[in-house]
């Protein structure tokens, strides 16, 4: 009973947090005004192309913030996702994660050429990353937040974290909060970063168990509005189609807000592992109602929970490099 007072005593003060923030990351080292004097143009140069780039397509928006999510789970925020094959580096590109379903590598790729014309060598793959998710939000009407920088590139890359460390869709509650906790970010955490579900898209393949075989004995999924899946079932048959997109969230697909926390209230939303955050935990269930109610309160939780990501083992100091091309290790 203590601990329970104690999370809802947390919630409380959640809504009364700032939107923006300031500080210095948790490690000390990552601060906002890292390239004020290096590369005083960085977050301007950064913003023009995703915004040029979620005005030719909107969807990149929601990929480009992935990038930061998938990136940050493995070894920390270092942008060993970027890596190409090469040398003793397998890309994490090929991760079951990852394969045929990451994307928007040709927008960093254009952001780094620019960077790179306008200030050498100074600002890192990781920390483009990191600005771009955030544009990314931004652009899609979700919260701002300054983002601490001052990242460093990895220098090899790791197929089996990106293989183990990256939540699942299929991933049990408890496997999720695990690989959560991993990254020393916890259950509201994991709820709010979830949120980030709101843009975006999921391929068929992704939730066909959830609509023809969901337990292995032929049935779907229960927790699932049946409308809503038979819907879904005219796109995504039982075989064939697996490449085919469906938004994650069906009220407002383009727009970063708190449908999604609606839509799990309502049943209909596309992963197992969202519609989870109802059924499996109080805590989790408390927050999917509190922010489907306040959409301040989640875009003030999310600012704070992504910056948290963001912290997640960065390289700092003499440790790693700065990439000339996001793609592979400086020679």
């Amino acid at each position: 009973m203590g601990l329970r007072m104690s999370f809802l005593m947390f919630l409380s003060l959640v809504s009364f947090a700032p939107l923006c923030f300031s500080q210095r990351g948790s490690n000390g080292n990552l601060y906002p005004q890292f390239y004020d004097h290096s590369c005083p143009k960085a977050q301007e140069i950064v913003k023009s192309v995703v915004k040029n780039a979620v005005a030719k397509e909107t969807r990149m928006a929601a990929s480009l913030l992935r990038l930061h999510f998938h990136d940050c789970f493995v070894k920390g925020c270092d942008a060993s996702l970027l890596l190409d094959n090469s040398g003793n580096i397998v890309s994490e590109k090929q991760s079951n994660p990852n394969k045929n379903s990451v994307r928007g590598f040709e927008v960093i790729d254009a952001i780094k050429t620019a960077l790179e014309k306008e200030c050498p060598n100074t600002v890192s793959c990781s920390d483009i990353l990191a600005i771009a998710a955030r544009d990314s939000t931004v652009l899609a009407g979700g919260p701002n937040w300054e983002v601490p920088l001052g990242r460093r590139d990895a220098m090899d890359a790791s197929i089996s974290g990106s293989n183990n460390n990256i939540p699942a869709q299929t991933n049990t509650f408890q496997t999720i909060l695990t690989k959560f906790k991993l990254q020393k970010l916890n259950i509201v955490d994991m709820v709010t970063l979830s949120g980030s579900h709101t843009i975006g898209n999921a391929r068929c393949i992704s939730f066909r168990q959830r609509l023809y075989n969901q337990s292995g004995n032929g049935q779907p999924d229960t927790s699932l509005e049946q409308s809503y899946a038979a819907q879904l079932r005219t796109r995504c048959p039982r075989s064939g189609g697996d490449q085919n997109l469906f938004p994650l969230d069906l009220v407002s697909p383009t727009k970063f807000d708190n449908s999604y926390f609606k839509n799990i209230l309502a049943s209909k939303v596309l992963l197992s592992s969202d519609q989870i955050l109802l059924t499996k935990n109080e805590d989790s269930m408390d927050l999917v109602k509190k922010y489907a109610g306040n959409n301040e309160l989640f875009f003030d939780q999310f600012a704070k929970s992504i910056i948290k990501m963001g912290n997640v083992a960065p390289l700092t100091g003499s440790k790693g490099e700065v990439r000339k091309n996001c793609r592979r290790i400086n020679n």
